[in-house]
């Protein structure tokens, strides 16, 4: 008898939506937060000149 080699590959679909998840959830961020942001950063680069 032949033991069957466990595939520790994991559950593929799932890791593809996960990082869809993960990549949406930014990019939504990044739509409300950078305003302000950019203020920031534009701040930032004014007190230095």
């Amino acid at each position: 008898m032949h033991k069957r080699h466990h595939d520790e590959r994991g559950d593929v679909p799932g890791w593809v939506l996960i990082t869809i998840m993960t990549i949406s959830i930014g990019v939504a961020l990044w739509g409300v937060a950078q305003p302000q942001l950019v203020g920031i950063l534009q701040s930032a680069l004014n007190s230095v000149r």
